[in-house]
């Protein structure tokens, strides 16, 4: 049999840091903008997520990007990779 070589393209986000109070985790607050499908008015959104911050290093007020991951606990779902 042939082993097929499939890449996980994992999804990226890109916000900035509200909280960093938690041991080990960061809320991260991420804006979008929607377009309404009846009167297609632009509007932002706002959604804060739950990342792991290993070793704290990422604080209030900083712009980072996070990687969807495996469930980390019961809210957390993605990790900071970097700081943009």
């Amino acid at each position: 049999m042939k082993s097929i070589d499939k890449k996980i393209i994992k999804r990226t986000l890109q916000g900035v840091v509200v909280s960093d109070k938690m041991q080990k985790t960061a809320i991260v607050e991420v804006e979008t903008v929607k377009k309404h499908p009846r009167y297609e008015k632009h509007y932002k959104v706002n959604k804060r997520y739950k990342a792991h911050n290993e070793d704290n290093q990422y604080k209030v007020g900083d712009v980072v990007v996070m990687e969807e991951t495996r469930p980390l606990s019961k809210d957390k779902r993605w990790v900071i990779i970097k700081k943009s």
